[in-house]
């Protein structure tokens, strides 16, 4: 495994690029991705960069790659953002230059399907931020989340610890983006329910690697991007959560039993699962229906751990991923996880 480190960081007046490796989905809704850009501007104070892909539906992988190069090749952009996410990239990351990007280390912000690229950079050396597409966390309609807002701007412009806090209210009910109203006011928000800690007896801090479970297992089919030995991630922090299309909590059982499988989750010191999305517009749920899928997604995750790893420290309900507001997560950062003292610290 390559040593991993940190890349600099931004500052204020920098030109900072916005890709779209998965999906060209700004030019299909530009008005949450032209809010995110504004507020990268003004309330960030950094210049955004669009590539040709961008804005672009059905732009080939290999379009998608160059804009990758592009942006990690030019001296005078400093950080790298996705616009969203999708389900494509894993097609792009055979025709990354990992050579050109390691000699180039940037910020890379993006969740979703953005895990195949951050996976990338954390086998090449680069420490990623889970978080932070451009469309969802800058883009969200009235107004960032504070949450959100505190932890990007800690992750771009500052080096050092920085301590997670439980949401006290969160959402994960979109409206429609084609619908001009949906900007006009905040999404409604539910009170917070606090984090849920299993096996907490002890102070652990580690790597942090993971993201998305769905494109995780995508990513161990393919056999990219993961670790032929799996005592690579020795000590380390997992981070898992999963998307809006909602899998099934056999799904989410079967993947971890793989992994398990494989001897990846017997090797992590400590597990975060993020929050689980409960709401789509193809699954509705009401509130009665999504506490019952929150529920039985957790039950099948102590079920793989109680087989693969049962004594790994689980955290519950944290608030990264596909609900809102969103954490921002170092990817291949130290995270600590303070099991007596219920406290999560990173390393910005």
């Amino acid at each position: 495994m390559t040593t991993i480190a940190y890349p600099p960081k931004p500052a204020p007046g920098d030109r900072v690029a916005v890709v779209s490796p998965s999906a060209g989905l700004p030019g299909l809704f530009p008005r949450p991705f032209e809010l995110g850009l504004e507020r990268l501007r003004k309330e960030y104070g950094l210049e955004p960069v669009e590539y040709p892909a961008t804005r672009r539906m059905g732009s080939t992988p290999q379009e998608r790659a160059d804009d990758i190069h592009t942006a990690f090749a030019d001296p005078d952009v400093k950080a790298v953002f996705a616009s969203i996410g999708g389900d494509d990239q894993i097609t792009v990351l055979p025709l990354l230059d990992r050579e050109l990007i390691r000699a180039n280390p940037k910020p890379f912000f993006g969740m979703s399907d953005n895990t195949n690229l951050l996976a990338f950079l954390y086998t090449t050396g680069i420490v990623g931020y889970h978080g932070g597409n451009v469309m969802t966390a800058f883009g969200r309609p009235a107004a960032m989340d504070p949450l959100t807002a505190a932890s990007l701007r800690a992750a771009l412009f500052t080096s050092g610890e920085y301590e997670l806090a439980p949401a006290e209210r969160w959402s994960d009910v979109d409206r429609d983006w084609a619908d001009p109203a949906t900007f006009d006011a905040e999404p409604e928000t539910r009170p917070g329910t606090g984090w849920t800690w299993e096996n907490a007896d002890r102070v652990v801090e580690g790597r942090s690697w993971g993201g998305c479970l769905e494109i995780l297992g995508w990513l161990l089919m393919a056999g990219r991007e993961i670790a032929h030995d799996p005592s690579a991630y020795d000590g380390g922090v997992l981070l898992l959560e999963t998307s809006e299309e909602l899998p099934s909590p056999a799904e989410v059982f079967r993947t971890l039993r793989n992994m398990g499988e494989r001897g990846l989750l017997q090797r992590f010191s400590a597990l975060l699962m993020g929050r689980p999305r409960t709401w789509s517009f193809e699954h509705p749920n009401g509130p009665e229906e999504a506490a019952r899928y929150a529920a039985e997604q957790r039950e099948a995750v102590r079920r793989a751990m109680r087989i693969y790893a049962p004594t790994t420290p689980i955290v519950f309900d944290v608030d990264f991923g596909h609900t809102d507001p969103q954490l921002v997560i170092p990817y291949g950062g130290l995270v600590r996880v303070d099991g007596p003292a219920r406290r999560i610290t990173v390393t910005y």
